[in-house]
């Protein structure tokens, strides 16, 4: 089963960033927008994971959950890597964000699943190119974009699976959530 862990966003920021984005969305046929309903913060991506793995994986992160207290996040801006992913940042408690994120991996690497070994730079997928596509008119037109903030309250373990969503994109479902902090 292929599994990552994130914390969403509420439905009153994903309205208010579907409607920031709106119009890119209508005039950009080079990208392919990711589903707002499933918009996230991936703290870490995780691959393929087995039963007994994911097992063992559950019980970790619901102790990495109680030891992060929930933060106040807010989403602004838009930035790209590359010419292939256009992303918006994350605002806020970003440090403890990143600080959840490593236990969210260290997490997984206790439970022997292979993570990857970058810095975590927080952001949200907005949309990925068809190919190479200048994406820095869109940057420019969400530059202005800056979001209200809200309280990340919970820690997902979601699984991805390919091609099952519409037009043949994933879907994402929820498998577990836990509480972030003791409560």
């Amino acid at each position: 089963m292929r599994l990552f862990v994130a914390v969403t966003p509420p439905q009153e920021v994903v309205d208010e960033l579907r409607s920031a984005t709106a119009a890119l969305r209508d005039g950009s046929p080079a990208l392919r927008w990711a589903v707002p309903e499933q918009w996230h913060l991936t703290l870490a991506f995780l691959g393929e994971v087995d039963d007994d793995a994911r097992q063992d994986l559950v019980g970790r992160l619901a102790r990495a959950a109680a030891r992060h207290e929930p933060l106040t996040l807010s989403l602004a801006g838009a930035g790209r890597f590359g010419h292939r992913v256009l992303w918006t940042r994350v605002q806020g408690d970003v440090e403890r964000l990143g600080r959840l994120a490593a236990s969210v991996r260290a997490a997984a690497r206790r439970a022997r699943l292979a993570v990857e070994d970058r810095p975590y730079r927080p952001h949200l997928t907005l949309a990925r190119a068809r190919g190479e596509t200048d994406l820095r008119p869109a940057v420019a037109a969400l530059g202005g974009f800056d979001g209200r903030a809200w309280t990340a309250r919970e820690l997902h373990l979601v699984r991805s699976r390919l091609g099952a969503g519409p037009d043949g994109r994933a879907r994402h479902e929820l498998l577990v959530s836990w509480p972030l902090g003791r409560g």
